[in-house]
């Protein structure tokens, strides 16, 4: 279905951008071949607001949508308002429960919950370059006091095996969640993701199901790859990843997503 696609939907790291910051000149010019013929190019990370809107700048993607928090956030880009963009789109839920049940588990993990368009409220400072926008470290009780769009959580001593029984023995019913490539484990809204968030976006594009396609590497593009009409996994993304996709292209380390942005290129 090369070039049918109207709404393309590409997560940023490890997809668009190297794990060191980095998005080729080529394709930068390949995404801003796509917004010129029309398509609907369309940011879906799991980065906050924050995060993700220098992204959009260096793409030069600044009218249009973008999908953060996993899902739990949509926003709208456009140079005319004051920010450069506006959220339309919030769903929280009660970190509370799951954070409880998590930290009795890993008392020793790294926590930070979201502050929508400001950066985290975290227990103890992370790794650096690991959370974008502004940091201010809280107490556990701080954490849990209000309803929040994502929350993670960073266990340095730990393996994402070792997160993935965690979390089957937590049994987090009411929360969506991902495992990162390391020890990292995002929580949003139950029964949100980067799919449901996309279909909203859709509706109101007016983009038929069949003009859609994806382009993901991680455990929180499962349902976006499913969800769009030709969903294309990274070359490196782990093999349940892979198996959702209707096909695999590169790794990031070749520019796996040049290909697929070129052929999405209307002929």
């Amino acid at each position: 279905m090369s070039g049918r696609a109207r709404l393309v939907a590409l997560d940023v790291d490890g997809t668009l951008m190297s794990y060191d910051g980095v998005i080729s000149p080529e394709v930068h010019a390949a995404v801003q071949a796509l917004v010129e013929a029309g398509v609907h190019v369309v940011l879906a990370t799991g980065r906050s607001v924050a995060g993700t809107l220098p992204v959009a700048e260096q793409l030069g993607l600044t009218d249009g949508w973008v999908v953060c928090s996993n899902g739990a956030v949509i926003a709208r880009l456009d140079p005319d308002l004051d920010d450069g963009y506006e959220v339309v789109d919030v769903v929280t839920f009660d970190p509370g429960p799951a954070l409880r049940a998590l930290a009795a588990e890993l008392p020793d993990a790294l926590i930070a919950v979201e502050r929508l368009g400001i950066g985290f409220l975290a227990n103890a400072l992370f790794p650096a370059g690991e959370l974008n926008g502004e940091i201010s470290v809280a107490t556990f009780d701080e954490l849990v006091a209000a309803p929040a769009t994502r929350v993670v959580l960073r266990s340095l001593g730990s393996t994402p095996e070792e997160f993935h029984e965690i979390v089957e023995r937590v049994g987090l019913h009411e929360v969506s969640y991902a495992v990162g490539w390391s020890a990292w484990l995002d929580l949003t809204p139950g029964g949100v993701s980067k799919a449901s968030a996309l279909e909203t976006v859709r509706r109101r594009l007016g983009v038929e199901p069949f003009a859609t396609a994806a382009v993901g590497d991680g455990s929180n593009d499962t349902e976006m790859l499913r969800w769009a009409a030709r969903g294309v996994a990274m070359g490196h993304a782990q093999e349940p990843v892979r198996a959702a996709a209707d096909e695999v292209t590169g790794t990031i380390e070749d520019d796996g997503v040049l290909a697929v942005l070129r052929s999405l290129q209307p002929r």
